[in-house]
C-alpha cells in the first residue's frame, strides 16, 4: 500500500521546507520537495534529500540506554523513567532546583521543544541557558536598533533595485532564497556579495567584495561616510532616526580611505554599495548569521542597520535591512516564564567554562533536549569537563552523539519524518505543522512523551498531560485565531503568518523608546590580532552538513582549505597541524587561490570524538552584545606535522 504524507521539516535552517513523503507498507521510500509550497518549490536542499539515510540508520537509537561501569547497556522506558525521576528529585531535594541544569537547543525547531522548558520550570524552576550561540548579536541590534525583529515578506526583493549579500551563503544557509534571487535579477535587480570567504554565492551576482574577517564594520562606516559626501541622505531622515549627528561623526572620525583601507577594500567598491544604497535604491540588505559571530558583531549588524535607515532604505517596498524572521511571532508561548523565572542561567556559548564555575551550588544533574554542546559550543574539551564532572546527564536524542556519549542515561527520540508540531520559519513568514509520516519505531519517545511520562512520576502529571493537537490548539488560539487561522486551516496546508505586514515599518514607526531608529553612536573595540597566530578560522555550515547534525559518511581528517601561500609549505591534500591558543587538530589541507590568505576554512561543528571538531578550536567568548559566541574571531596557525 502506498500513500503520500506532508510534513515540515523542523531542522536548524532558515527554510522549514514543505516534505511530501512517499509511505509504501509503513515505511518511507522517498522524500522530496512539495512543489505547492511558495517556498519550498518542489526541491530540498542536499542535506534533507538524504535524510532517509538517517531515518534508517543502524546506528538509530531504538532503546534507552544507561551507562554501568562505564559502558552503554539497554534497559526498559520504566525503569530509565523511574531512575531519571528519582535522581532529579533527590537532587531536588538536596540541592535545590538550581542544581539541576536544562538545556534546549536548536536541534529541532518545533514549537512545542518548548514545553520541555514549561516541564523543568514547574519541576524546579531549575537552571536554564541564555544567549544565543547562533545569533545572539544581530537579535540584540535590531532589538535595540528598531525595537523590533523581523523582516520584509521574502517576495518584497522583487521590488529591489539592489540586492546586497552581506556574509550571506545562500547555497548552503538558504538555498530557497535562490529561486526568488534569481525572479529579482530577471526584474532588474543587481545583486552584490560581501563576504570575507569566496563562496558559490558569488556566482549569482554581478560584484563580489571580500574584505578583511571582521571589517565589514569599517567597511560600512566608509559606505556611510560617502552618503553623508553625497548627499545620498534620505531627506526626512531627522524625523524617524534618533543620535543622527552622533552617527555622522563617528563615520567621519577616518576618512573614507582610512575606513577602506582598514576593511582591506578598494575605495570604488565602498562607493559602488554606496551609490546602490543611496542613489539607486530600493536597496534591500540581507545579512549573514555569521556577521553577529565576530566579537564586534553587534556593532557590524547595529552598521548595517543605520546604512539602511538614512539611506532610506527602511520601510519602503524592495528596502529593508534582513536578519530574521519572526519564526515564533505567531505563537503564543508566553505560559512558559523562561530566565524571568529561572533561579540562575548559563551563557549558552559560555557553557562549559561557566558550569565549572558555579559552586553554590554546583550543577549536579543536566538535562540535554535537541541539542549536542560538545561538538555545537565552543571549546569542546572545557564542555566535556564540566558535563563529566556532573553526576547524572541526561541527553535525549535519537543518535549516541558527542554529547550522549558522556551521559549516564540516553533517552531516543523521534526524527522530523515522525514529529507531531507547529512550525516557524527564520528565513521566510509561512507557518505550518510538522505530522508524523510514519510512527516511530518501537522503543522510541517523542520529546512530549518522554516529558509527560516524567511528569506522571514527578507529581506533575495534570500540568503537563494534554496530547499534541491539544497544545497546538493553545499555542495557536491567542495571536493566530483573530486571524481565522485554526489548527485545522495549517493541516490544509502552509499558510503565510497573517500577523506581520508586507513592508516592516512601512510607517516609519519603530519599536524604541522613542519611535524612531536608534542609530549607533560608538565603534567598538578593537583587537591587536597575535602574530603568531596569523589565520582567523572560520568554521561554516556546509551543503553537506551542519555541525555534526546530518548523518553524512565522516571523512578519516577534518579539512582545512586555505590559500596555497598560507598553506606554510603542506602540499594539496597533505595532513598538516592546525593550532589555537586552546587546542589542535589534525587536518587535511586543501588548498584554493580564491580564498583570502589571512583565513582558514573548516566544516562547522564535526565529530568531536573524531578528532574533527572545529569549536575545539575556539575559545569560549561572547559577543559585544546579546551574548552571542564570538565564533569567528579565532586566530590559528597551521604547521607541518
Amino acid at each position: 500500500m502506498k500513500a503520500t504524507v506532508r510534513t515540515i521539516c523542523n531542522r536548524d535552517c532558515p527554510d522549514a521546507c514543505s516534505i511530501v513523503a512517499t509511505v509504501e507498507n509503513g515505511r518511507v521510500t522517498r522524500i522530496r520537495g512539495d512543489k505547492d509550497h511558495p517556498i519550498t518549490r518542489g526541491f530540498l536542499c542536499f542535506r534533507t534529500s538524504l535524510f532517509l539515510s538517517t531515518q534508517y540508520a543502524p546506528e538509530r537509537l531504538t532503546t534507552p540506554l544507561l551507562r554501568r561501569n562505564g559502558d552503554f547497556h539497554p534497559i526498559a522506558w520504566d525503569e530509565a523513567l523511574d531512575l531519571a525521576a528519582d535522581r532529579l528529585m533527590t537532587i531536588r531535594r538536596e540541592s535545590g532546583p538550581a542544581a539541576i541544569f536544562h538545556y534546549r537547543s536548536g536541534g529541532s525547531l518545533g514549537v512545542l521543544k518548548r514545553l520541555s522548558d514549561y516541564f523543568f520550570e514547574k519541576f524546579g524552576p531549575v537552571t536554564i541557558k541564555r544567549g544565543d550561540i547562533c545569533s545572539g548579536a544581530g537579535d540584540e541590534a535590531q532589538m535595540v536598533d528598531f525595537g523590533e525583529e523581523d523582516s520584509h515578506d521574502i517576495f518584497d526583493l522583487l521590488h529591489a533595485r539592489n540586492i546586497v549579500l552581506w556574509g550571506k551563503n545562500v547555497f548552503t544557509s538558504s538555498p530557497h532564497l535562490i529561486p526568488i534571487l534569481r525572479d529579482a535579477v530577471s526584474k532588474g535587480a543587481r545583486l552584490v556579495l560581501i563576504d570575507p570567504v569566496h563562496q558559490k554565492t558569488a556566482a549569482l551576482c554581478e560584484s563580489f567584495i571580500q574584505p578583511r574577517p571582521g571589517g565589514d564594520f569599517s567597511l560600512a562606516m566608509a559606505i556611510a561616510g560617502l552618503l553623508f559626501e553625497n548627499g545620498w541622505i534620505e531627506q526626512e531622515v531627522g524625523t524617524y532616526c534618533d543620535h543622527l549627528e552622533d552617527f555622522r561623526r563617528l563615520a567621519g572620525r577616518r576618512s573614507v580611505l582610512d575606513w577602506c583601507r582598514d576593511a582591506d577594500v578598494p575605495v570604488e567598491s565602498a562607493l559602488d554599495i554606496a551609490r546602490r544604497l543611496g542613489r539607486d535604491k530600493p536597496t534591500a540588505i540581507l545579512v549573514g548569521w555569521g556577521m553577529g559571530r565576530r566579537v564586534n558583531g553587534g556593532a557590524i549588524v547595529r552598521a548595517l542597520d543605520a546604512l539602511g535607515a538614512i539611506s532610506g532604505n527602511l520601510g519602503i517596498p524592495g528596502g529593508g535591512v534582513s536578519f530574521y524572521f519572526k519564526r515564533r511571532g505567531p505563537f503564543d508561548l508566553s505560559f512558559v516564564g523562561g530566565a524571568a523565572t529561572a533561579p540562575r542561567t548559563i551563557c549558552e556559548p559560555l557553557f562549559g567554562p561557566e558550569m565549572l564555575r558555579l559552586k553554590d551550588p554546583p550543577v549536579r544533574a543536566v538535562w540535554i533536549t535537541a541539542g549536542n554542546p560538545v561538538a555545537m559550543l565552543p571549546e569542546s574539551e572545557t564542555t566535556v569537563r564540566a558535563l563529566d564532572q556532573c553526576e547524572f546527564v541526561v541527553v535525549v536524542d535519537s543518535f549516541l552523539t558527542d554529547t550522549a556519549r558522556l551521559a549516564d542515561l540516553v533517552l531516543p527520540t523521534t526524527t522530523l519524518l515522525e514529529a507531531d508540531d507547529l512550525l516557524g520559519a527564520y528565513g521566510h513568514h509561512w507557518i505550518g505543522v510538522a505530522r508524523p509520516v510514519v510512527p516511530p519505531p518501537a522503543g522510541v519517545k517523542s520529546d512530549l512523551g518522554i516529558i509527560q511520562e516524567l511528569a506522571a512520576r514527578v507529581g506533575l502529571e495534570e500540568i503537563m498531560k494534554a496530547d499534541a493537537r491539544e497544545w497546538k490548539r493553545r499555542i495557536m488560539a491567542k495571536h493566530l485565531g483573530p486571524h481565522g487561522v485554526t489548527l485545522e486551516t495549517l493541516e490544509v496546508g502552509p499558510i503565510r503568518n497573517p500577523i506581520p505586514p508586507k513592508i516592516l515599518f512601512e510607517d516609519r514607526k519603530f519599536f524604541t523608546a522613542s519611535g524612531r531608529v536608534n542609530l549607533i553612536k560608538e565603534a567598538p573595540a578593537t583587537e591587536t590580532p597575535p602574530a603568531e597566530y596569523p589565520l582567523y578560522l572560520m568554521s561554516l555550515s556546509t551543503e553537506r552538513a551542519q555541525s555534526s547534525q546530518w548523518a553524512t559518511p565522516p571523512e578519516e581528517y577534518a579539512v582545512a582549505t586555505v590559500h596555497p601561500d598560507a598553506a606554510e609549505g603542506i602540499p594539496d591534500g597533505e595532513l598538516g597541524l592546525l593550532e589555537s591558543r586552546v587546542s589542535s587538530l589534525t587536518v587535511q589541507v586543501r588548498h584554493d587561490a580564491k580564498q583570502r590568505k589571512d583565513v582558514v576554512l573548516m566544516a562547522k561543528g564535526g565529530h568531536f570524538h573524531r578528532g574533527q571538531c572545529a569549536n575545539a578550536l575556539l575559545r569560549a567568548r561572547t559577543t559585544d552584545i546579546g551574548e552571542g559566541g564570538a565564533l569567528y574571531d579565532e586566530r590559528v596557525r597551521l604547521v607541518a606535522r
